[in-house]
């Protein structure tokens, strides 16, 4: 292309929330030089999309955040659970469930817990530091119009400020501007799904006698369910700062201009069962939940991310979650083509491994709200909706049964019933501590930048094949010997054998994604490693 162009990079993102935020910060720790703009001035400043769950945390892990977020969340470190009342004052009280993690059985599946991190404590530690990173993130900034052809995208963006324009050059552009995308609108891509599902608007108050009235009930979020006064409170700082979620039913005509301060605050006081209750109305914001995917994930040289491609109803957190890590699978396929150490054909895969996966987990976080009597959600969890995977099998036990993986039954259910990360390909890789250079890691931390591939410290045979691939190949591939013999890279020391975890023998091996999901699996010795990998790492980076 011979255009004018005032700016090149080989991807360009569109939207600056959670996952387009998160997109940059992977793509940075990949060396992808790239581009965010997102129209609005700075970061979101309302409470909302505050849990991220186990895998979210792994990848932000991965990406050296884990600890920066939970920083900014320390004020709500100590609320778990989810409770059901006809009010805060009366005996109508039930815990739907108490405690994240009782008796902190999901040490045995991640190095991670749960966070709660409200989006506008989280977005800005994603800013600072994909920054530190090398990102280039431009606020105020929206795009105007793009066009794509077999080479790239070409993209105008205008500096809201100054009212400058940006034609922008870039290799692919990743979309992740919202439900309404005017990119997933542009590329004419389809939703299907139930479409809306419920209305409500977010109220911020200021009532420095709720916390007396919560007592030492530190809930994620307490759904109130008087007939007259239904609703879902948050805490922000288990002190003055909340969140009520109030039904709002503009199908009957009702405005946000009827939501007056007034009525907020008299609704909020009947739902907690307080009627002298101080309220002091902060903001209103309103969202619609719905359950929608795009029929596909892209066009050409555009790919969709995060709520451009799905909504989901907020029951369980699912959509942000499964936003950012839809943009964590992306990142390394985008680094692996532009660094040309993959084929396009790997960017399909895309598709195929995260569509499934959102179809799954919109329908469980549907079930899930009439599970909890979301207020304003009018559906029924569904036959059989509580026994469709749990809260960590569908957040963590995901398995993809198509795309860059081999040997695995396309016919398997995507979220499986029980959970089950035995290290078969399609699934995360299991986790177990290991010592290393005389401190531990998990091997999840072995995960971020290369293919890594596991194998028993006695069998050096197959390090040995994976050191001549990554020559033969020019690919990124590390292999670990696992072994408390002198030699070993990684030592158990005296935890459960690593072949059986992840589900071989001594003699095979087990070949992992950058993305921490296991991509082939040999259980036992082959005839010629170096032959055998070679020809595996081929067919998965679509080399052919």
């Amino acid at each position: 292309m011979n255009e004018n162009v005032d700016l090149r990079v080989p991807v360009l993102i569109v939207g600056g929330s959670l996952v387009g935020l998160s997109a940059s910060l992977f793509l940075s720790r990949l060396g992808v030089r790239h581009l965010l703009v997102e129209k609005h001035s700075s970061t979101s400043t309302h409470p909302r999309g505050r849990g991220n769950n186990v895998r979210t945390m792994e990848v932000f892990r991965a990406a050296g955040a884990e600890q920066l977020i939970r920083d900014a969340a320390s004020v709500l470190a100590d609320n778990h659970g989810i409770l059901q009342a006809g009010s805060l004052t009366g005996d109508d009280q039930e815990w739907l469930f108490k405690e994240i993690d009782p008796g902190g059985g999901l040490a045995r599946f991640s190095p991670c817990g749960w966070c709660l991190c409200s989006q506008n404590d989280l977005e800005p530690v994603l800013v600072a530091h994909a920054r530190a990173q090398g990102s280039e993130l431009r606020f105020s900034t929206e795009l105007l119009t793009f066009e794509q052809d077999a080479d790239g995208v070409t993209a105008v963006v205008r500096n809201r400020e100054t009212g400058e324009d940006t034609t922008v050059r870039a290799d692919y552009l990743v979309a992740a501007d919202g439900p309404r995308s005017p990119v997933r609108q542009q590329l004419g891509i389809g939703r299907t799904g139930p479409g809306d599902l419920f209305h409500n608007v977010s109220i911020t108050f200021r009532s420095r006698r709720l916390a007396s009235v919560v007592g030492d009930r530190r809930f994620i979020v307490c759904y109130l369910t008087a007939p007259e006064a239904d609703g879902a409170l948050l805490p922000v700082d288990n002190e003055e700062r909340w969140v009520f979620h109030a039904p709002w039913q503009p199908g009957l005509g009702e405005t946000l201009e009827d939501f007056t301060d007034e009525r907020c605050a008299e609704h909020i006081r009947r739902a907690v069962g307080a009627p002298d209750l101080d309220v002091e109305i902060t903001g209103k914001a309103p969202w619609h939940a719905a359950e929608r995917v795009a029929e596909r994930y892209g066009s050409g040289r555009v790919f969709l991310a995060g709520d451009s491609a799905h909504e989901m109803s907020p029951t369980g957190a699912f959509g942000s979650n499964t936003g950012i890590q839809d943009a964590h699978n992306l990142a390394w396929k985008l680094a692996a083509v532009i660094g040309e150490t993959a084929g396009p054909g790997l960017l399909g895969t895309y598709e195929a491994e995260r569509l499934p996966v959102a179809k799954a987990t919109s329908a469980r976080a549907s079930a899930r709200s009439g599970e909890h009597s979301h207020p304003g959600y009018a559906g029924s969890p569904g036959p059989g909706g509580r026994r469709k995977g749990g809260m960590l099998t569908v957040a963590l036990g995901y398995r993809y049964v198509r795309g860059a993986v081999l040997d695995v039954d396309p016919g398997l259910p995507v979220v499986p019933a029980d959970m089950s990360l035995t290290g078969e390909p399609g699934t995360r890789a299991p986790h177990m501590w290991l010592g290393r250079n005389g401190g531990r890691v998990s091997t999840l931390d072995l995960y971020e930048k290369s293919f890594v591939l596991l194998c028993d410290a006695r069998c050096p045979e197959w390090r040995a094949a994976a050191e001549q691939v990554a020559k033969r190949l020019s690919v990124p591939l590390e292999a670990f010997g696992i072994g408390s013999a002198p030699g070993s890279d990684l030592d158990p020391g005296s935890a459960t054998d690593w072949s059986v975890v992840h589900g071989t023998s001594a003699e095979g091996a087990v070949l992992v994604r950058p993305d921490g999901f296991v991509a082939w699996r040999s259980e036992g010795a082959v005839a010629d490693p170096e032959a055998t990998l070679y020809e595996v790492m081929v067919t998965l980076l679509h080399r052919g």
